[in-house]
Formats: C-alpha cells, sequence, structure tokens
C-alpha cells in the first residue's frame, strides 16, 4: 500500500473542498448572515490543511487499484467529515451525526434529509447543502484528476474507483483530457439549465440551488415544497434536465464530436429513454382518476417518474398518496436508476440490460448445449470478466439490502418504511414511502439505523467495491495471497 500517495491524494481533495467552501461565505455575505464566519474559518483550515499535506510530493506517485479504491472512499469519508463542520458549528444541527448524514447526503447525491423544515436553514447552508450535490455529481476526484501530478494509470485506476457504471472507458486517449471532457459537458449543462430557470422567472437564489441539486442528480430543494411550489413551465424545465443529466455522458461526447449515429445507437440510452416513456405512460394513466387535467396528471407523473429513475429526488407531489401500481413503478425504478457515465445512481440501466442479456444466453445454451454464445453492448463483445464482475455487484447489492433492512427493522417502523428508506439510500435517491416519503424525513430513526442509512449512501454511490474495501482485512496486509 502505498500510504504516502493516499495521504497525499487526501490532502487534494481536502484542498479543493475548501476553495469550494469560500462559496457559501460569499452567499452569507450577500444575504449579511453570520454564518459566512464559520464557513471562512472551516474554509481556511482545509486549504490550510490541504496545502501543508501536499506541500511535498511523494517520490512514488504510483496508485494501483487497491490504492485507487481506497483513495476514493477515504476522500469521500474526509470530504463529509469536514463537509458537516459548519452545519454543526453554526448550531443549525444539534447533533454532529445528524450533520454528517446530511452532508453525506449531500454529496452522496442522495438528498435524503434530517431536517423537517429546511426554511428556517440560512442561505449560506442551504447553498453548502446544494453545493454539495454538485461536487459529488461528477465526482470531487474527476476534478482532482485534473490537477494532481500523477502518472495516467494511477489516473484511470482513480476513476474506475469513483465512476458509476460496470465499465469505465477513456473518451479520448489521455485520462486528464477525459475528465476534463466530462466537466465541459457537465459545467455546460449546469450553465444552461441556471440560465433557463432564470429566463422563467425564478428566483436566482433557488434558480442557482435547484440546478445544482438538479445536475447532480441530489434533490435538496430551499423548499419544504421541495419543486411543488414552483409553476408548471419550471417544473418541466426541471423534468427535462433531471434526464439529460441522468443520460450518458458518452451520449453527449459523440454528439459534440459530429458522431450522431453512433450517439443514437448506444443501446443503454435507448432503453432508458423507453424505460421513463413507459413508466410515465403507465403512472399517469394510473392517477388520472385523482386529478382534474390531463396535463396536470403527465406533468406530476412525468416529473416523478423522472426524478426518481434518475434518483434525483426532487418532488412536485406527496406520491405516497398514489396508488399502489405507481408506487410499484416507482420503487423498481429506484432500483434500475439511471444510465452509466452520468451523475445518476442505481443499479443503472446497463446492468439491467447485462444481466437480462446474459439470462437470454442462459437459456439459449439450454437449447444449444455446444452453441456458443456472447453478450454484446453497443455491437461490441463484453468480455466475461465484465459479465462476472456485474454478477458480484449484483450479489453484494443484494446481500446488503438485505442487512440494511434487518438493521433497520429493529427501530419497529413499517416494512414498507424501512425496505424504502434502504431503496432510496443505497440508490441515492432520498425520498421513500411511507414515514420516509416525500412529505417526511429521515430524522425519527435511531442513531444505528442513521449509521447503517450513511454507510448505504456512501456504499451505493462508489459502486460498492471502494467502501467494502476499506472494512476487508487483506487492504491492509502487506501481501495477500488468497
Amino acid at each position: 500500500m502505498n500510504y504516502a500517495m493516499v495521504v497525499y491524494t487526501l490532502g487534494w481533495v481536502i484542498k479543493v473542498e475548501g476553495a469550494c467552501m469560500l462559496l457559501p461565505c460569499l452567499i452569507a455575505g450577500i444575504y449579511t448572515e453570520k454564518q459566512g464566519l464559520v464557513y471562512l474559518l472551516c474554509a481556511l483550515f482545509c486549504l490550510a490543511l490541504g496545502m501543508l499535506i501536499t506541500y511535498k510530493r511523494p517520490k512514488n506517485t504510483e496508485l494501483y487499484t487497491k490504492e485507487g479504491m481506497v483513495s476514493v472512499a477515504g476522500s469521500w469519508l474526509v470530504l463529509s467529515l469536514f463537509g458537516a463542520v459548519p452545519f454543526v458549528a453554526t448550531g443549525e444541527f444539534a447533533r454532529p451525526l445528524d450533520a454528517f448524514f446530511e452532508i453525506v447526503s449531500g454529496f452522496t447525491t442522495t438528498g435524503a434529509s434530517i431536517r423537517s423544515n429546511v426554511e428556517n436553514l440560512c442561505h449560506a447552508t442551504l447553498f453548502w447543502r446544494s453545493f454539495s450535490h454538485w461536487i459529488g455529481g461528477m465526482g470531487v476526484l474527476i476534478f482532482v484528476l485534473m490537477l494532481i501530478p500523477i502518472k495516467s494509470g494511477s489516473r484511470m485506476n482513480l476513476m474506475r474507483a469513483e465512476s458509476p457504471g460496470y465499465d469505465v472507458a477513456k473518451l479520448v486517449p489521455q485520462v486528464r483530457d477525459t475528465a476534463r471532457i466530462l466537466y465541459r459537458i457537465y459545467l455546460g449543462l449546469t450553465f444552461a439549465e441556471l440560465v433557463i430557470l432564470l429566463i422563467s422567472g425564478m428566483r436566482w437564489f433557488d434558480s442557482v440551488c435547484i440546478t445544482f441539486g438538479t445536475a447532480g442528480t441530489g434533490g435538496f430543494g430551499v423548499l419544504n415544497s421541495s419543486c411543488g411550489a414552483y409553476t408548471p413551465a419550471q417544473q418541466i424545465i426541471i423534468t427535462i434536465f433531471m434526464a439529460l443529466f441522468g443520460c450518458n455522458f458518452a451520449f453527449y461526447y459523440l454528439l459534440l464530436t459530429k458522431k450522431v449515429v453512433q450517439a443514437f445507437k448506444m443501446e443503454e440510452v435507448r432503453t432508458f429513454v423507453a424505460i421513463l416513456a413507459g413508466a410515465g405512460i403507465l403512472i399517469g394513466i394510473d392517477i388520472a382518476h385523482m386529478y382534474h387535467s390531463a396535463g396536470h396528471t403527465l406533468r406530476d407523473s412525468f416529473f416523478q417518474t423522472v426524478s426518481i429513475m434518475t434518483t434525483t429526488g426532487f418532488s412536485t407531489t406527496d406520491f405516497d398518496v398514489w396508488p399502489q401500481f405507481s408506487k410499484t413503478i416507482l420503487l423498481l425504478l429506484m432500483c434500475i436508476g439511471a444510465c452509466a457515465g452520468s451523475t445518476g445512481g442505481g443499479m443503472k440501466v446497463s446492468r439491467l440490460m447485462v444481466c437480462l442479456k446474459e439470462n437470454k444466453k442462459t437459456l439459449k445454451a439450454c437449447l444449444h448445449p455446444r452453441g456458443v454464445f456472447k453478450i454484446r453492448m453497443d455491437g461490441k463483445a463484453l468480455s466475461d470478466e465484465n459479465v462476472h464482475v456485474i454478477n458480484r455487484y449484483m450479489l453484494l447489492y443484494v446481500g446488503l439490502f438485505a442487512l440494511s433492512i434487518l438493521i433497520l427493522s429493529l427501530d419497529k417502523f413499517s416494512f414498507e418504511t424501512n425496505f424504502s428508506a434502504v431503496a432510496a439510500t443505497i440508490n441515492n435517491i432520498g425520498p421513500g414511502f411511507d414515514a420516509v416519503g416525500a412529505t417526511q424525513n429521515y430524522g425519527a430513526f435511531s442513531d444505528l439505523s442513521k449509521i447503517v442509512l450513511i454507510f448505504d449512501m456512501l456504499a451505493g454511490r462508489l459502486e460498492l467495491f471502494p467502501v467494502l474495501l476499506l472494512l476487508y482485512p487483506g487492504t491492509w496486509r502487506k501481501h495477500v495471497w488468497s
């Protein structure tokens, strides 16, 4: 284990976080809030500590797969620990565990909140909550990859450990250039949504925070009603951009490089759009009797369908009162999630497709035992190793899901509450059903349950393996032969 390089990477993350904390100071200055001083002191401390750690670069800058995963998991823990300090220091979150839950929910783009009333938080804190979505959406280490002076192979190991999806491919030969392209697309879509929301008449502060939440597919709002108080036009704008951010960013890269035909041939993107359209229509039909107009029905059905599947978690209505058929569809969408290579969470559409294709391959093999069949995505055959990685992921996913529900059951909430709470956190969505529905929060859970849900949020955002690797004893041994 190259501990020196792991610590060096953590130092860069702390330094970047310190720079990011200066923005809430600016917001506090605009609204003349005294909490801005707390954010300023935290920012200066993080900058000073980060600079001290990164003052001297280690001689060996190599990061192999193990170091890459440990660095990523450690970075998210450090990011959340320092990010929670202002919440406690301002006095707006009385308990450190609640503050840690809130900021982990922010950075992992989950949007599950402890607060029952967010409107009594200061503007600086509301901004920091939403901005944490934007930081975590693309991944802080993706940004650090553009700055940190390490070898290309080490960058790829970091990128693989942090980027969501069954496989991470470089868009261009250099990993640093790939990171830059991803951030340019991310910034471009963010800026486009912000401008359109401002033109629609939304207040500038709301526009900024909602844009951050949409871009990171997070879900923290600045109003207790989430997005319910905004105009129909603004809700439609948010719906469109939630879908755009839930799409594989490789799709946009192909469009930018004028490979339009290749872009629209991406199986995952086409499946993603088909599921959204089908689910939105089915829910719209099911809830039509609850609304007075078709327009309102479709607007709410598609807003919630897109919000849940992209794992954003915004809401325009209390979907917990919808019929069971619609709620079941939403629960399935929670698990499916967005596309690989997007800012969304969940199992990912691509993994679902590979699992279905593998089952089809198994049935073919039963009929034709001597046949040779390959699983293909976008015309390319997947290696057996890729398929095995997906199978291992699914096994761990189901195991962690079941264990989490078992521990949460100690709190004696309903099964619907426990199941949806785990589904909403491990898939980085936010709201669930019953006691954790769209109009509820996670404050009633015990400390043990909150710790489990925090772990689920981190594990879900980092695709399980990096976080679980921290708990595996073999990670810390000098030599592991089995």
